[in-house]
């Protein structure tokens, strides 16, 4: 029995700059994270004080997400 691949549909154009768009924010995004870890690695956790606590971080996040939600009528 011969199993093809199946033929792939081409993309529209914006929507194939669209997910190399994402693909560029997501690998940015993992090198950050990446640079944060071998910094621990490298010299150890940050003392408290110099820390957010993640309350704060959360509701920043949660600020931002309800700016960018559109408004509802």
């Amino acid at each position: 029995m011969n199993q093809e691949p199946a033929a792939r549909q081409p993309l529209e154009p914006a929507v194939a700059d669209a997910i190399r768009a994402y693909a560029a924010r997501t690998r940015a995004d993992a090198d950050r994270l990446a640079g944060a870890l071998e910094d621990i690695a490298a010299n150890g956790l940050p003392a408290v004080e110099d820390c957010t606590p993640w309350e704060e971080l959360r509701e920043a996040h949660l600020a931002r997400l309800t700016a960018q939600r559109p408004a509802v009528a």
